[in-house]
């Protein structure tokens, strides 16, 4: 590869010597190229072995080790016969997987702005990417049709050290693309593919990248190279950097980008998944392709994008979604919707509630949901608070009707297991192990090993841990420039034999990793016990642009050099994903204490569930379906105080109270520590009966089963013999949104509550003659809901029952039920008309509705 660099007095060229090796370890250049080794454990063993001195050094990165090898040492391998026969054995496996057809089920195209694939590949900053990584694996690992499609970036996001005083300092090392798995996506003449979209009056070019993830292709755009201006090239340097109209620039590259980058390699799929609404762009260039190649107009091409798309919201509260103002859009995007053939409030009001407001920010997830035709939330929990969230989009109806579902996340067993499980859990046979993975029945195994050897693998893990622990600690300090004694104080009272409490995520407020300093006292008696010693492991990272959540990082390191804390509570800086699989892997507790319900899923807590880590948390998110009094401790879900300071203190005089009356006693049992029959219990429940269920497989199988072959059929309706049925949904609903305001009632004969009562079993006649102007009767249906009064302000929906259509004439409808009442109590009803027809995915996919 060769690049033009610019500089301001000379002019260089860059060039790039690939590593050759002999032909008997040519196979290690191949498997390098391809994450599966990422996930494989003895794939990651013959890397490793190569340099092992270099492992960790070189980022775990099997291509810089490769760069790193020299001949001397390259022969040295080849005369090991036991290395070579682990090389030829992985090979094989390698080669098997990768020579496996994709299964028959619907393709998809994932989008996402992040992908926590591996550490040495910077494309995440935290759980969003995580997942997405670990969604790309596991449909790698089912041998699901699937592609995916983000950014390349050059410095990625930051990575964290921490100063003397305790301040997070973030560095942005470039990314040696050299020793990144990706290659360049030729076209059929040899030319590296690239793409372009419009910013304003200027042209930016991306080059495609392909990264394979075992046998998932993820396409990468870049926008730094020569052909853009510095401003330009900018766009895919920082993950989640710049301002506000550099994440505008970053989501056109996306979605639009995205779109063109698919039709320029030739790929076409029968559904789009956008994971959070960064890439929503992509439903409007979809849209203008199939206008464009089918002439199709805009609403018809709507239908046609709608019944292909899914849309997965990450996010609980509307201040965590992106908006942008009216202004800066109309500066990128006016001349791009002329190309829809579209007005611009047509436009805008698939982002806004009210398109003449001008003021109004245009919101990429109100875009998503009016782009996709299914939307989902990433827990139980979750997809109830966004059907609050979004149910101003749906004027008319009460939240529990909103149609957004949810897939409760999961995460990838491979990846997050530890040896010693996964020796135990695959037995002789691994494939049927992984095929079953989420079955409860699959994990009977951990109930065959002894307390003795269940207490052994923990303990393994946990010395690991703070073997690692030590090692970074001792690193980091000293680069730190912190007094020796103090570092030596600092180490020695890490303690083996100490309950180990792991907290490591992203330092948002919201996470409340405050709450257990609000009384130092308490929390020197509880860390402090010579018989029941406790540690606090704190790991994690604050944006640069989040100063509460840097302050709140400084505060744990200053309390964690206090004299009576020296090695009892520990911030680890630098968190990623290999130091996330030591805490996971080695903590005895996780910890998560979010303020309810702002954690949409959280997935950390179920990679330590399937190492046998035992969860305490807030029940939001997930724990909120996965806690069992046997397998954990919970805060409970619903606040005490709406004043969130006293919700603060109650909560944290909860947390020590279970750790003093109920998690230390229990890990301690009699005395010897994580041994007790009692903690192994904990360990075994969680294990067998929790992880299962939010295993990454299970993750895929619900998507799969809920939104995937639904879409998909809905797709090729809707694309079939020439999109007749996309032209017809469209004609038909602009007939009704046309003629809708003309429905009035002709005839009303409903039973007189103003005046009467009903007793339980009489009955509730209802009557309504309804003139429909030129709407066909067949195409709307009336019903009878009923709701209690929570309060001033929320109607909670309990009973909702259709009215029959009796008769219909040329421009009116009869509608007559007899309600037998068998509710009791008071409840406040209406009568409800809205549009129907099978051609609709569900009756939210056309907003009208008329109460009568």
């Amino acid at each position: 590869m060769v690049e033009q660099l610019k500089d301001s007095t000379i002019k260089l060229k860059r060039v790039f010597v690939e590593t050759k090796l002999p032909d008997e370890l040519k196979s290690l250049q191949e498997m390098a190229g391809n994450l599966w080794w990422s996930w494989n454990k003895d794939a990651i063993d013959l890397f490793q072995r190569i340099l092992p001195e270099k492992w960790v050094e070189k980022n775990y990165n099997p291509i810089a080790i490769l760069d790193a090898l020299s001949p001397e040492r390259a022969r040295e391998l080849m005369a090991d016969e036991a290395y070579m026969g682990q090389l030829r054995s992985v090979e094989t496996k390698y080669r098997h997987y990768m020579d496996q057809a994709p299964v028959d089920k619907p393709s998809v195209v994932y989008f996402s702005m992040e992908y926590g694939l591996q550490i040495s590949v910077r494309l995440y900053s935290g759980g969003l990417g995580i997942l997405a990584g670990d969604y790309l694996k596991e449909a790698s690992d089912q041998r699901y049709p699937m592609v995916a499609i983000g950014l390349l970036y050059r410095y990625g996001y930051f990575q964290q050290s921490i100063s003397l005083h305790g301040d997070q300092i973030n560095n942005f090392p470039p990314q040696e693309f050299a020793k990144l798995p990706i290659k360049p996506v030729r076209d059929d003449q040899g030319e590296w593919v690239r793409i372009s979209v419009q910013l304003k009056d200027r042209t930016v070019y991306a080059k495609v990248w392909k990264l394979m993830v075992g046998r998932v292709s993820l396409y990468l755009l870049d926008a730094d190279i020569p052909e853009n201006s510095w401003e330009d090239r900018a766009l895919t340097h920082q993950l989640y950097g710049g301002d506000n109209e550099h994440r505008l620039k970053q989501e056109i590259l996306l979605g639009i980008g995205g779109i063109r980058l698919l039709t320029a390699i030739g790929h076409q799929a029968d559904l789009y998944h956008c994971n959070e609404g960064h890439a929503a762009f992509m439903g409007l260039e979809r849209l203008r392709l199939l206008s464009e190649k089918h002439q199709l107009n805009f609403n018809e091409a709507l239908e046609a994008v709608r019944a292909s798309s899914l849309f997965t919201t990450h996010t609980p509260v509307p201040a965590g979604h992106d908006y942008f103002a009216e202004s800066l859009l109309q500066e990128y995007m006016f001349n791009y919707v002329e190309s829809l053939g579209v007005k611009w409030k047509h436009f805008v009001s698939l982002g806004k509630i009210d398109s003449e407001n001008t003021n109004e920010l245009f919101s990429m997830s109100h875009l998503a949901i009016r782009l996709c035709q299914e939307v989902n939330g990433v827990s139980e929990l979750h997809g109830k608070v966004s059907q609050r969230m979004f149910k101003v989009l749906y004027p008319g109806y009460n939240h529990k009707e909103v149609h957004i579902g949810h897939v409760t996340n999961g995460v990838h067993y491979p990846t997050w297991i530890a040896r010693e499980w996964h020796d135990v859990l695959q037995g002789k046979d691994p494939d049927q192990f992984l095929a079953h993975q989420s079955e409860p029945e699959a994990w009977s195994r951990i109930n065959d090993l002894s307390d003795e050897q269940i207490a052994s693998i923990r303990q393994t893990l946990k010395e690991r841990l703070l073997d690692h622990v030590r090692e970074s600690l001792r690193e980091d300090l000293t680069r730190r420039g912190e007094n020796p004694a103090s570092i030596f104080h600092v180490l020695n009272g890490i303690n083996n034999k100490a309950l180990v409490v792991g907290f490591a995520r992203r330092f948002a407020t919201y996470k409340r990793a405050h709450l257990l300093f609000r009384n130092l006292e308490r929390l020197s008696r509880l860390v402090n016990d010579p018989d029941h010693p406790v540690m606090f492991l704190f790991a994690g990272k604050a944006h640069p642009a989040d100063e509460p959540g840097q302050n709140l990082i400084k505060d744990i390191v200053h309390i964690s050099k206090r004299p009576e804390f020296a090695g009892k509570i520990i911030f680890l800086e630098g968190y990623n994903m290999e130091m996330a699989k030591f805490l996971v892997q080695g903590v005895d507790v996780w910890l998560n204490t979010p303020t309810r319900p702002k954690e949409a899923s959280g997935t950390s807590g179920m990679k330590a569930a399937m190492n046998g880590v035992v969860n305490f948390s807030v029940l939001d998110g997930w724990w909120a379906e996965g806690y069992q009094p046997n397998a954990g401790w919970a805060l409970p879900l619903e606040r005490t105080y709406d004043d969130q300071g006293l919700q603060d203190e109650l909560d944290a005089e909860t947390l020590y109270n279970v750790f003093e009356t109920q998690i230390v006693p229990t890990y301690f049992g009699k005395g010897d520590q994580g041994n007790d029959a009692g903690w192994l219990s904990y360990v075994r429940n969680i294990m067998t009966e929790v992880a299962p269920q939010f295993t990454m497989k299970r993750m895929l199988d619900d998507y799969t089963d809920r939104y995937y072959h639904k879409l998909n059929r809905q797709g090729q309706r809707f694309f079939a013999d020439n999109f007749q049925n996309a032209r017809h949904l469209a004609g038909w609903k602009k007939h009704l949104k046309e003629r809708w305001e003309a429905i009035h009632v002709l005839e009303k004969d409903v039973y007189d509550t103003d005046n009467y009562k009903l007793a339980l079993g009489d009955d509730f006649k209802i009557r309504f003659k309804v003139y429909l102007d030129d709407i066909n009767p067949e195409d709307v249906q009336l019903e009878a809901i009923f709701f209690k009064r929570i309060d001033e302000n929320t109607l909670d929906l309990r009973h909702d029952y259709p009215i029959p259509m009796v008769d219909k004439g040329d421009h009116h409808a009869t509608f007559e039920t007899t309600l037998s009442m068998e509710i009791t109590g008071v409840y406040e009803y209406g009568f409800r008309l809205t549009p129907k027809s099978d051609l609709l995915g569900h009756r939210q996919c056309l907003e009208l509705v008329k109460w009568l």
